[in-house]
């Protein structure tokens, strides 16, 4: 968030106390009302809730007693390792991919522009489920064969790219207009000119955007059960079948995509506080 220092002191003035008057006391009032009745409301839904399963008996200690079996982590362990590296690999060749779209894109040719437009567009408009089973179902008949963990990545990874261009492109056109013109007087080539002044400047920009797409991207990795790659998800249904725990083998899991998720935002958040100097003096 843009802040700009108050001359009057150090007190910090944000865009939304701009655009947002400050609430009176009267509204200070409704609001906490507000927020108490709605976690009063939350509350009872989550009593209900627990109140429910405990009928249906999944709150037998049978179904959570797996968790302290040593066996138990070590195989969600094997599977949570196989989504990191299905999401890691889908990053990565979706940057490469994106950064040739986005270079496209950018090209002075219209005949370039034209084909990252239409790549792009496609990309962005296609569920990931259909990439995966192209790569799982069709592929195969023309003779592509590929292992488990590529008719995951791949599919991840193209669906991805047409925003990840896109995310590319808006960092290169927020870079100010004096820096290519500045490089251009120096006499450097387009290329050099590019790599060396303009893209890392940009790509500081986008880095809280392009943690958000990796988000996406780990959250795309929980169809692998498609193409049965043994990610988390996938070893989570294993535990399923065999001790019949769907209620706390979900919970478990949802928590560990959660907490991974957690730290992915406050990594996106600490890069965009860093982009913008909060905290300098």
């Amino acid at each position: 968030m843009m802040r700009e220092e108050n001359k009057r002191g150090s007190r910090t003035t944000s865009i939304i106390d701009v655009l947002y008057e400050a609430p009176g006391p009267k509204a200070r009032r409704k609001i906490r009302a507000a927020t108490i009745v709605s976690m009063a409301v939350l509350l009872c839904l989550l009593v209900l809730i627990i109140l429910q399963f405990y009928k249906n008996g999944q709150l037998d200690p049978r179904y959570w007693s797996i968790f302290l079996r040593k066996t138990t982590w070590t195989f969600l362990g094997e599977g949570l390792l196989g989504t990191v590296k299905a999401a890691l690999g889908a990053s990565l060749v979706s940057f490469g991919i994106a950064m040739l779209l986005m270079l496209w894109r950018i090209s002075s040719r219209k005949i370039l522009r034209g084909i990252s437009v239409t790549l792009i567009e496609f990309t962005r408009g296609i569920p990931t489920l259909l990439f995966i089973y192209f790569f799982f179902l069709l592929a195969p008949q023309f003779g592509l064969k590929l292992p488990a963990y590529w008719k995951i990545t791949l599919p991840v990874a193209i669906s991805a790219c047409g925003v990840v261009a896109e995310v590319l492109r808006s960092g290169v056109q927020s870079v100010p207009r004096g820096q290519w013109e500045a490089a251009m007087s120096l006499g450097m080539r387009w290329g050099s000119m590019f790599f060396k002044v303009i893209f890392p400047q940009a790509f500081r920009y986008v880095i809280p955007a392009l943690i958000s797409e990796i988000v996406i991207v780990l959250k795309d990795t929980t169809f692998a059960y498609v193409v049965n790659y043994a990610d988390m998800m996938q070893n989570a249904r294993v535990l399923i079948s065999n001790y019949d725990a769907l209620l706390s083998v979900h919970l478990v899991v949802a928590v560990i995509y959660i907490l991974i998720n957690y730290v992915l935002n406050k990594i996106s958040v600490a890069a965009a506080d860093g982009r913008n100097g909060k905290g300098k003096r």
